[in-house]
């Protein structure tokens, strides 16, 4: 593994892990997002493209109908969950960058009990997968961190390296002892028992019943995190464990309890793509979905509000780039290009607004100089 990857990963894990969504930050959130957005025009005129048409095929193809909402909806429920895994581990100071490996371990147990339920009554199918994968994922979870508490190994290359192991054995699995019979399934296990997905809220789109599901662990994280007494002694393990520690308050478990509880909202994540969407593991279950949700959760310091709205501009962006794409008929590299300037400027707004905050106090201060001089000669 590549040193300096590893080091400008930490680095970035650590981005403003402690700070509160203050008015100022959000202003200035803005500010980069309309910068962006105004670069993003400026690229689409030198490529040949009306921006206005562009951005507004972008927002039809997102919000425009029914379906398209449902899918946005959708993109945002998994977003919103691994943002919410990421911020909830940072919050005590632990950096789980191996969601991905939890969420395709807590989709495979899902998949596994939904298949080999098959008779029994639905809701208990229901139930057993959702117990399935909230324990694989955090119990997956738990080894990195348990590898930080007990011998202080770091949990970022840990939670890198059993992503990879996770994803290979899931599709070992897949590809191999439970492997399915079915006609037109290259690499995936059998279908979950008939009538144990969930049920779509918006016919033809992604969005299902999963969502309550999602709503539900949201609130439950919001509340940890916000009003609780664990969630204030995880401020401070997260902030200077040290201190804490000479507090009174038991760090290492805490440390535990919130990979832990990383991992669960990861397993759920997966188990939400096998009853909502594939009705079974697929090695394709996830694109990457972790990281995208880790960017989304370190843009809004890991606040868990925050991290739902920005989960719904990202999905925005997701689905509605797919319609540029095909109704505006801009080329998919143009628009990953303009989906990452956006991405860049928001994640790269607090050395921005630093750097431009320190040119215009040297500014100042250059201006007061002169004055003083010309009125010392006077």
């Amino acid at each position: 593994m590549n040193t300096g990857f590893l080091q400008s990963l930490r680095a970035l894990t650590r981005l403003k892990p402690s700070q509160k969504l203050q008015r100022d930050y959000l202003l200035s959130l803005l500010a980069a997002l309309l910068v962006a957005f105004g670069l993003g025009c400026g690229i689409m005129l030198l490529c040949g493209y009306d921006p206005i048409k562009a951005f507004g095929v972008l927002f039809q193809g997102a919000l425009g109908t029914r379906i398209s909402f449902g899918n946005t909806m959708a993109k945002t429920v998994t977003l919103c969950l691994t943002g919410l895994a990421m911020s909830v581990a940072a919050k005590a100071g632990m950096f789980n960058v191996g969601g991905e490996g939890q969420l395709y371990l807590g989709a495979m147990a899902a998949a596994v009990v939904g298949a080999a339920l098959t008779g029994a009554p639905l809701w208990l199918v229901t139930l057993l997968a959702l117990g399935a994968a909230l324990a694989a994922g955090a119990l997956y979870a738990l080894i990195p961190a348990l590898l930080k508490v007990k011998w202080k190994v770091d949990e970022v290359i840990t939670t890198i390296m059993l992503n990879s192991a996770a994803i290979y054995f899931c599709s070992y699995l897949a590809n191999g002892p439970m492997k399915t019979g079915d006609r037109g399934i290259a690499s995936g296990t059998d279908a979950i028992a008939a009538g144990a997905a969930f049920a779509p809220l918006i016919k033809l789109s992604n969005l299902t019943t999963g969502l309550f599901y999602a709503a539900v662990a949201a609130f439950l994280c919001w509340y940890l995190m916000k009003r609780s007494t664990m969630g204030f002694e995880m401020k401070l393990t997260g902030e200077n464990d040290r201190f804490a520690r000479y507090g009174g308050i038991r760090t290492g478990r805490l440390m535990l309890w919130s990979m832990v509880i990383s991992g669960a909202l990861c397993g759920l994540v997966g188990m939400l793509e096998v009853f909502g969407l594939h009705k079974r593991f697929l090695v394709t279950i996830s694109n990457e979905f972790y990281f995208d949700g880790m960017l989304v959760a370190m843009i809004m310091r890991y606040n868990p509000f925050g991290t739902i709205l920005m989960s719904f501009f990202f999905a925005i962006l997701n689905i509605g780039g797919k319609s540029m794409e095909l109704k505006a008929g801009i080329s998919s590299e143009l628009i990953l290009i303009i989906q990452s300037i956006i991405i860049f400027f928001m994640a790269a707004e607090g050395g921005i607004r630093r750097m431009l905050g320190e040119k215009l106090a040297a500014r100042r201060a250059r201006r007061a100089a002169v004055k003083a001089g010309r009125e010392a000669k006077a």
